[in-house]
This record gives C-alpha cells, sequence and structure tokens, in this order.
C-alpha cells in the first residue's frame, strides 16, 4: 500500500525563464532575499559563467589526453553557486569531487582544481590557507565527507560549550550557539551509503552545526534516483529528526535563500539540516562515462529548458541588466578559462618521490622502506637500457 504522504512543492522563486514568482513552499523563505542587491546576483551569474565555461575547457582537455579524468558538474551551477554565497567566511565546506563553482567562490585557484585531475597533486591546495575559504579537499569515496563534515561540526560544538563552561553531552540537550558551521556536499547516490546516514545520526543526537546538501542529479553514475528510493530523499532526514526541505536546485534565488536560513540556524545552535536540491547532471558523471547508454535524449533536452544560467540570466534582466552586461560576463568567463587552460598545459610534471611526502605527519620505516625499493625499481630500468 504505501506511505500517503503529501509532499510540498519544492521551495522556488524563479520560473524555467527567471520570471519571480514564489510558489507556495517559497513564502516563508521570502526574508532572506529582502536586502539582496541586484549587484550580488550580477555576481552570482558571474560566478555561474566562470564555473560553465571552465568545465567546458576541463572536458575538452581530457578528450584530448591533457586530464587523467574529469567530473562535470554542467547543470548545477545555480545550486552551487547559490549555496556556497549563503555560507559566511568562518564556516567551512566540505565538497565531493565536482563542486567547481563552490570552491570557486570561496577562493580556491580553479587551476588548483584541475591539477588533481591532471594527476599533479594528491589534494591541489592547502585546506589550512585562509585565501582557500575553508574549502575541503575533494573526496571521492562516497559518503566519506559525510562523516568528515559531521566530525568538523561536532568539535566546533564542543570548542563552543567549553568556551561557555557547559561540556555536558546530556541526550536532548538542546543545541548550543558555534558562530560557525558546516555545510556537505554530496550526490543522490551518495544517500544510499551507510556513512551518510551515520553522519545524520551523530548529526541529530549532538545538535551539530551542520548542514547536508544533497544534489540530486537524477543518476548515480547510471542508476536513476527512481532505482535508489521510492519516496523523495529529503524524507530520509525527516526520519532522523532533522529540518529537511526539498528545493529547486537549478534556481540560484531558492539555493541562497534556503541556504542561508538553514546555516544561520545551524550556527545559532538550532540543529543540524538537510536540503534537497533537485537539479540535473547534464554532462557525463565522469568523462570515462557514456549517458547515453543509461538515459533518453528527450529527459536531457527537458532539463535543459531549466538551465540555472539561462534562469539567472532572466531574472537579471527583470531587474535591468542589459544584455550586453550579460554577454560581457559570459566574455570574461570564456577569456578567463581559456587563461586557466593555458596555465594547466604549463604545469610542471610532479616528482615521483612525492607519492610519499604526505602519507603520515612524521617519518615511518615502511614508507621509507617502500621509496627505496621503488628508487632500485627505477634504477633497474637505467641498468638494462646500459646493457
Amino acid at each position: 500500500m504505501g506511505i500517503n504522504i503529501n509532499d510540498p512543492e519544492p521551495i522556488r522563486f524563479l520560473d524555467a525563464d527567471g520570471t519571480f514568482a514564489p510558489n507556495e513552499s517559497a513564502a516563508e523563505y521570502l526574508s532572506e532575499i529582502d536586502d539582496l542587491a541586484v549587484e550580488e546576483v550580477q555576481e552570482w551569474y558571474r560566478s555561474m559563467a566562470r564555473s560553465r565555461a571552465f568545465d567546458t575547457e576541463c572536458t575538452n582537455l581530457q578528450r584530448q589526453g591533457q586530464l587523467a579524468l574529469w567530473a562535470p558538474n554542467l547543470g548545477q551551477e545555480g545550486c552551487q553557486v547559490g549555496l556556497a554565497y549563503a555560507t559566511e567566511p568562518a564556516d567551512h565546506l566540505f565538497p565531493t569531487y565536482r563542486e567547481h563553482a563552490v570552491a570557486d567562490v570561496r577562493g580556491v585557484p580553479l587551476l588548483d582544481l584541475a591539477a588533481q585531475f591532471r594527476g599533479l597533486t594528491h589534494g591541489g591546495w592547502d585546506v589550512n590557507d585562509p585565501k582557500n575559504g575553508n574549502f575541503h579537499l575533494y573526496t571521492v569515496v562516497l559518503g566519506a565527507q559525510a562523516q568528515h563534515a559531521q566530525g568538523f561540526a561536532l568539535g566546533m560544538l564542543l570548542d563552543a560549550k567549553r568556551a561557555a563552561g557547559n561540556t555536558a553531552l546530556d541526550p536532548n540537550e538542546p543545541g548550543t550557539r558555534t558562530g560557525r558551521g558546516v555545510m556537505c556536499f554530496y550526490g543522490d547516490g551518495t544517500t544510499s551509503q551507510g556513512e551518510a546516514n551515520e553522519a545524520l545520526v551523530f548529526a541529530q543526537s549532538y545538535q551539530s552545526p551542520v548542514v547536508f546538501v544533497v544534489q540530486n542529479n537524477q543518476y548515480a553514475i547510471s542508476v536513476p534516483v527512481a532505482r535508489q528510493s521510492r519516496t523523495p530523499l529529503y524524507r530520509r532526514a525527516l526520519g532522523f529528526g532533522i529540518q529537511s526541505v526539498q528545493i529547486d536546485g537549478n534556481d540560484v534565488l531558492a539555493s541562497y535563500a534556503v541556504g542561508r536560513r538553514f546555516m544561520r540556524d545551524a550556527r545559532e545552535g538550532r540543529g543540524p539540516g538537510y536540503i534537497e536540491a533537485l537539479t540535473y547532471r547534464v554532462g557525463a558523471h565522469t568523462t570515462s562515462d557514456d549517458p547515453t547508454r543509461y538515459r533518453e535524449n528527450e529527459e536531457l533536452e527537458e532539463w535543459k529548458t531549466k538551465d540555472p544560467l539561462l534562469r539567472a540570466a532572466g531574472y537579471l534582466r527583470s531587474l535591468g541588466v542589459s544584455d550586453e552586461t550579460i554577454a560581457e560576463i559570459d566574455a570574461e568567463a570564456a577569456a578567463h578559462a581559456r587563461v586557466v587552460r593555458e596555465q594547466i598545459l604549463a604545469l610542471p610534471a610532479s616528482r615521483p618521490d612525492e607519492i610519499f611526502d604526505y602519507v603520515y605527519a612524521e617519518p615511518h620505516p615502511r614508507i621509507d622502506e617502500q621509496q627505496t625499493w621503488m628508487h632500485a625499481y627505477e634504477a633497474s630500468f637505467a641498468e638494462e637500457v646500459a646493457s
């Protein structure tokens, strides 16, 4: 028979053409955009355009053999940019491996993202460097970042409690104001991982200042979300007692408004949040994937009509921004992406010994042993040539 639950319409501010038409679900979040200036929305569009142009260049570079792999975020720029701008400088963000727009907004150089996919670095940027905006390293192991984020948020909570002279962790204890929070990103496929659900248990139990963002782009590689769950994903968090909503993830305004509210609640000690952003992966899961094998072209074309950049551009026009200004932003984004492309091609090759550099914080005999073996192995080729 199933459970009869009427789901509210996903929170949406903008129609497909960018017309400002908040639906009933968006009503309680309207106050979050009261102080929004046209210049801010224009900057959001700039970030979205930069991300798309960069994504296009990197996809081409991979096809040309210049990147080992690439994970496109084409079509997901709206939720990424809106949510990124909803955070504060002191917040920490934990990504998967396709949050390129979020990284750019937080200050991580696009070149550092590409270096990782070129196989030149294990991480790509120094998380402890303030210029990188507390944006943590990409996570390829599905679900791992959910526990990393929850653990980091719990540390924030414990620090705040200690500073207030209260170290109790009693059951059902109210939350504690931390003044900063954590935002964690993952996809619909990761919701099926145990780690993601375990993180929800701890987040709700301790009222950690963390907001989980599920970018439901409709496919976990080749498996459609309908195969993973017969109910909307946001309901899973409701089962843990976590405040949870579903938004139109291709609407940058909705992403910003809901993200801003949820992050503020987390910082103020009102507990964790969970946002399911409905979006679509227009490109492949990664460049090793062929999406034509598991989805119909009609579906793809339908989602293209909901393009987050076209919607944002339409909204900007309604605010008085000219077509010329939007075209200038697009051209600027394309020019920047071309510069980054040339920088990628000019990156120096990595040293083989770098694979040992960051395994342990201190010297380790096992690492020394492996490094010695590698040097001997490489030297053996020179000996063969000489003989």
